[in-house]
């Protein structure tokens, strides 16, 4: 291991300043016209009934709105879900946090998970406001919004529950088919009315991926999209039982994927601190959007603009419209062709002051 001889980091490699230095070079570039937040940005979602207003969860423990933070919670706020006018944010502090979006008061506190909830989805069944809660102590809980009563707490996963998604084929208006994903890394089926609730063949989960799979989302098509962190992306599907129709492969952990069903991309967010886009007919890499600092957390599609979200505390935007995205492309192309600029020595500080080196000078002409 090579140590820094920089006093003042004396305990760091020269390895980890060097990648330091290169994210906080690369945090200062405009790509993406960033908006820059407080702290860690780790969920970011849209309200629709409201002018499209977005918020975003942040491990400072606030929701935010462009204009105003939800506050209450003491430890890192992970996920979201909006209803008409609730807003619902899953906590490091094993509980979910609602506020009124029209008084902007907080509401309710569901309170049952004895871990780190990771994923909400709300959503009605037989007539009544339905949240469904996914924590790292391996569970889903099943809640009536308006009484805060737990109806159902479903257990098949053997480890954190990463993320929910309701199947738009098979749930009806009373009974809603819920897919989970998992550490396991297994997605399991789950049927959920106000009466019961009960895995869907739970000898059989799906097993498509070979650990973590932290995001799961329906296209327009009813087929299953998942982001892992066995660095892939698959498309699962639904005609095939659910086996990998395509695998899109990534240099680290895959955190996020959305679909673009109107330019037929893939959209992916990873790890690696990128953002990507693939043609959906062949599978390839279009282009890469590389502005973020650190790994991007989460990925929301407005019509033709693309919003990410990161570690590094900033909200960047993506045209998906056919010209700038060209023009992205060749901005990238134009920058590997160029010549490298001329690589400068780097100074190096003295190692005593003037004042020792008069000393230091002195000695030795005394020591003749």
């Amino acid at each position: 291991m090579n140590r820094s001889a920089d006093a003042g980091h004396f305990f760091q490699t020269e390895k980890s300043l060097e990648e330091t230095r290169r994210k906080a070079a690369k945090f200062s570039n405009a790509a993406g016209d960033p908006i820059r937040l407080s702290s860690k940005v780790l969920a970011i979602t849209s309200d629709p009934a409201h002018g499209g207003q977005l918020y975003v969860a942040e491990s400072a423990g606030t929701t935010g709105e462009k204009g105003h933070i939800y506050r209450g919670p003491g430890a890192p706020v992970t996920c979201l879900a909006i209803s008409a006018d609730t807003i619902f944010a899953g906590c490091w502090d094993k509980t979910v946090w609602s506020w009124t979006i029209s008084t902007r008061q907080a509401r309710r506190r569901y309170v049952g998970h004895t871990d780190f909830v990771k994923t909400v989805l709300y959503l009605t069944l037989g007539g009544k406001e339905i949240l469904m809660s996914g924590s790292a102590d391996a569970s889903i809980i099943v809640w009536d919004v308006n009484s805060g009563d737990q109806l159902h707490v479903l257990k098949g996963h053997t480890r954190g529950v990463h993320d929910l998604a309701l199947d738009p084929i098979t749930s009806s208006p009373d009974k809603a088919i819920i897919f989970s994903a998992s550490s396991d890394p297994e997605i399991r089926r789950w049927s959920v009315s106000l009466q019961e609730a009960a895995e869907v063949d739970s000898a059989h989960p799906i097993g498509e991926h070979e650990t973590s799979v932290f995001k799961i989302r329906f296209d327009a098509y009813s087929d299953l999209w998942t982001a892992s962190a066995d660095n892939t992306v698959k498309c699962l599907s639904r005609d095939r039982g659910w086996k990998t129709d395509t695998t899109l492969v990534h240099p680290d952990f895959v955190r996020d994927v959305a679909t673009d069903e109107d330019g037929g991309w893939i959209i992916t967010g990873c790890r690696d601190e990128d953002v990507r886009i693939w043609n959906r007919g062949t599978g390839e890499l279009h282009h890469v959007f590389p502005g973020h600092s650190e790994e991007v957390t989460g990925l929301l599609l407005l019509g033709r603009c693309l919003l990410s979200v990161s570690i590094d505390a900033t909200i960047r935007k993506w045209s998906l419209k056919p010209r700038d995205l060209e023009n992205a492309r060749r901005a990238v192309e134009a920058a590997k062709t160029a010549p490298p600029e001329p690589k400068q020595d780097p100074v190096k500080e003295p190692l005593l002051t003037e004042d020792e080196e008069r000393e230091l000078a002195d000695l030795m002409d005394g020591s003749e």
